[in-house]
């Protein structure tokens, strides 16, 4: 049973071969190139292989044709799935611009500020992205805090709620004492501008609201600062301009979409990504089928269910995933073994990490032949 694969003398340019027993685990040879000449000369001087497992190279495909027809072909899974997921990539790059429009159109729009006042003095206002980061960990902190609310309700000690929490005691103990969810305190920021806090109170109260303009105002006052701390200092008290009287933006930013990330979203169907998945599908049929059957391989490949892929090789024909599907039908007899048979390349990618570090302990003090010895030899 042999698993064959390459490996890198200099990634790119030059690569060796690698040939591992996967019963026994270990590394039979180690070959100085990669091509099908020598991997099937290989195989002549060593008869008796009953199974071949291998990426979906040619070369090896076409060295154990030669050589050892009788062997078993098995491609490896993790590749099938990888060979699966760059096509699903490939087939989504023509229809970026609609990628984009979708999710345009998924985006809810932005409340309106109109409503919004001015903001308090002592009140900091924090961007979107961390008013979103706080309500989430606040939200976090208050279902921990109601889980610990009823466990102390049943009776359990507090040393057992700590463990299973992976909460300080005394964090379980002053929740307790509490008597009441604890939020948590805003940490003020200071600023220098808040040596000129009088004056710029007095001048904005009477009207000035030109940032720019404080800011020269309080310079010869002696304020050693530049022109955006002033700035900052009047968004965060009184809010942005836009805010202040009420204006929506007039651009937004499109959403950052691209083929890799859609077809991982596609594949995976989170929940937060629903309302975008569902204006694509509804706007491309093409799409959504592609998604189908690429979601269906993956099921297939993982579950092994030989029997499945006659549809899918059928359905795949007049889809996206057409030449993706066409290669697939003629290594076919490989992809099928991979389904029946529980052999694949993952013991040899190992010996190939281990080679890669023996390669680079001794890199440029021997040639290949104590390579060669090390990485067959090792235990």
């Amino acid at each position: 049973m042999l698993g064959f694969d390459d490996w890198a003398w200099r990634k790119g340019r030059r690569y060796g071969t690698i040939l591992c027993d996967l019963e026994r685990g270990k590394v039979v040879d180690l070959l100085p190139d990669r091509s099908s000449e020598s991997t099937a000369q290989w195989l002549r001087t060593h008869p008796g292989t009953e199974i071949v497992s291998r990426d979906r190279a040619s070369l090896y495909a076409q060295a154990a044709a030669a050589a050892a027809p009788h062997a078993v072909q098995v491609a490896d899974r993790w590749h099938l799935l990888h060979n699966l997921s760059e096509a699903f990539i490939s087939a989504l790059v023509p229809h970026h611009r609609l990628l984009v429009e979708a999710a345009k159109a998924s985006t809810s729009k932005p409340e309106s500020s109109a409503t919004l006042a001015v903001l308090p003095s002592d009140v900091t206002k924090p961007n979107s992205r961390t008013q979103k980061k706080q309500q989430h960990n606040r939200e976090r902190r208050l279902a921990t805090y109601q889980a610990i609310m009823e466990q102390i309700a049943k009776g359990v000690t507090q040393r057992e709620i700590a463990h299973s929490f992976s909460l300080g005691i005394r964090t379980v103990r002053r929740w307790i004492r509490a008597r009441g969810f604890p939020e948590r305190k805003l940490a003020g920021r200071k600023s220098t501008v808040n040596q000129h806090r009088e004056y710029l109170e007095q001048r904005w109260s009477e009207g000035c609201h030109n940032a720019t303009q404080l800011w020269h105002e309080i310079r010869a006052q002696g304020f050693a600062g530049q022109c955006p701390i002033v700035r900052t200092w009047v968004r965060r008290r009184y809010g942005s301009r836009r805010e202040r009287i009420g204006q929506q933006p007039s651009f937004h930013a499109p959403p950052r979409v691209s083929p890799r990330q859609t077809a991982w979203t596609l594949l995976k169907e989170p929940e937060d990504a629903r309302s975008y998945l569902d204006e694509l599908c509804r706007r491309s049929s093409e799409i959504s089928t592609c998604a189908s059957l690429a979601r269906e391989f993956v099921r297939i490949i993982r579950q092994r269910d030989a029997v499945a892929w006659m549809k899918w090789k059928e359905d795949a024909k007049t889809s996206l995933l057409a030449s993706f599907a066409k290669h697939l039908c003629q290594d076919e007899a490989a992809v099928l073994a991979a389904l029946q048979h529980p052999w694949s390349n993952g013991p040899v990618e190992g010996h190939v990490h281990r080679l890669k570090l023996i390669k680079r302990s001794m890199y440029g003090r021997a040639k290949f032949d104590l390579l060669r010895l090390r990485v067959v030899n090792a235990e």
